[in-house]
């Protein structure tokens, strides 16, 4: 006689704008990101988060939806981000470049 399967505990992360959760899923082996989403309530919370927009993972790596999981997973829904990096870079380093040269520039006018 086969034992039955001990269940999976896992929880559901989102850090919205204002506010964050940390929702804990108990189920059956074999339990999927999405299912484990699905169960834990967090798009009632938060009606923002859309599964075919917002990425998920687990523990900070990228995870497909039919990725199954283990216990102590934590799987985390991402938030689309604002603004691009590599763009943001470029303005902060641009931005920089002008400042040093300014600065050059006013103090040889001082002297």
């Amino acid at each position: 006689m086969a034992e039955p399967e001990q269940p999976i505990e896992v929880e559901v992360a989102y850090a919205g704008v204002t506010e964050q959760a940390l929702i804990p899923v108990v189920s059956e082996q074999g339990l999927t990101v999405k299912e484990a989403v699905e169960r834990s309530g967090v798009m009632n919370q938060f009606p923002e988060i859309d599964l075919g927009v917002n990425k998920v993972g687990v523990f900070g790596k990228l995870a497909r939806l039919d990725q199954a999981l283990a216990t102590g997973d934590r799987v985390e829904i991402y938030r689309p981000l604002i603004a691009d990096p590599k763009e943001q870079r470029k303005k902060r380093a641009a931005e920089g470049k002008v400042m040093r040269k300014g600065a050059g520039e006013a103090a040889s006018d001082g002297a």
